[in-house]
């Protein structure tokens, strides 16, 4: 199945949602003030969000006032027209290497998967990668993790429970430069705001990096569940607070009609999405397509 057809059937739930509601309100009437707060509505409920909502909505009435749009099909298309627009002028990542990957997140996100997924999917374009278990705060995380190194046949470079993850780190970057490792995946534990002692540990894993690894290309990607919509937000402001964030991971966007989050995420913060997850077996993780994204989201 190709990316566009899997960022398709990830993105049904909320297309549908968004296309059946368009479909109903349009149907009523006319591209009128009520039109367009119910619109803004809409979007809102598709998790785009509220200052997000409102500014497309605002250059969608600018641009149906020249271009006299009149059904939901002209709603979609310049809607589209406008997301495209936005997601063109942000600056997209794409992978060099060495790379040294780290990822954050809150717990229940799906860092772990997220980390055995990525695996997989760099061993598919024949690079050489190695896992840092660098969650030693979580009972069992490196044995969850070391499942994953070997479901997908990767290195994987761990401590006992309860060691300093900047020293497990340490220890990854050391291997990854004698063997001349392409991606270098680091599990970091799952923490919030409030648990400081977690966050420091982050500031301390991120020198370390740039420290013994001056050469590689670093990488902070924060993982968000789709399914928590603008909560996911939140998440996004509590950790730039300690490390810097390069791009977003978003994983469960097949379970969810919230798809929209991508669009407040890409407005507020100017942060694009890097992966996405698409399902649940260990292939089902791609690079983002905001053009594809945006294709299937209406």
């Amino acid at each position: 199945m190709g990316i566009f057809k899997k960022i398709g059937e990830a993105l049904r739930k909320t297309r549908e949602t968004f296309a059946r509601k368009v479909d109903a309100l349009l149907s009523h009437g006319e591209l009128d003030d009520d039109f367009y707060d119910e619109l803004t509505d809409i979007l809102i409920s598709c998790d785009i969000g509220v200052k997000t909502s409102l500014e497309l909505v605002e250059e969608l009435r600018v641009r149906a006032r020249k271009t006299k749009l009149r059904n939901a099909e002209d709603v979609r298309k310049e809607l589209k027209s406008i997301l495209k627009e936005d997601f063109d002028n942000l600056n997209q990542i794409t992978i060099q290497y060495p790379a040294v990957i780290t990822i954050i997140g809150v717990n229940g996100v799906g860092k772990t998967t997220t980390i055995g997924k990525l695996s997989k999917y760099f061993k598919n374009q024949k690079k050489d990668v190695t896992l840092v278990a660098g969650d030693t705060f979580r009972a069992a995380a490196s044995s969850q993790l070391g499942e994953w190194a070997e479901r997908t046949k990767t290195r994987i470079i761990k401590h006992a429970e309860g060691a300093d993850a900047a020293a497990v780190v340490f220890d990854g970057i050391t291997s990854a430069k004698a063997k001349g490792t392409d991606v270098l995946l680091v599990d970091t534990a799952g923490r919030l705001h409030t648990k400081t002692n977690l966050m420091e540990e982050l500031k301390k894993i991120d020198k370390v990096i740039n420290r013994e690894y001056p050469d590689a290309h670093k990488y902070n990607l924060i993982v968000l569940d789709a399914t928590t919509g603008q909560n996911a937000l939140s998440q996004i402001n509590a950790f730039k607070e300690f490390v810097q964030i390069d791009g977003i991971v978003l994983t469960k966007l097949d379970g969810t009609a919230k798809g929209g989050v991508v669009v407040a995420i890409e407005k507020d913060y100017s942060l694009p999405v890097v992966f996405v997850g698409t399902g649940e077996g260990v292939d089902d993780i791609e690079e983002f397509s905001s053009q594809d994204f945006v294709e299937n989201l209406f």
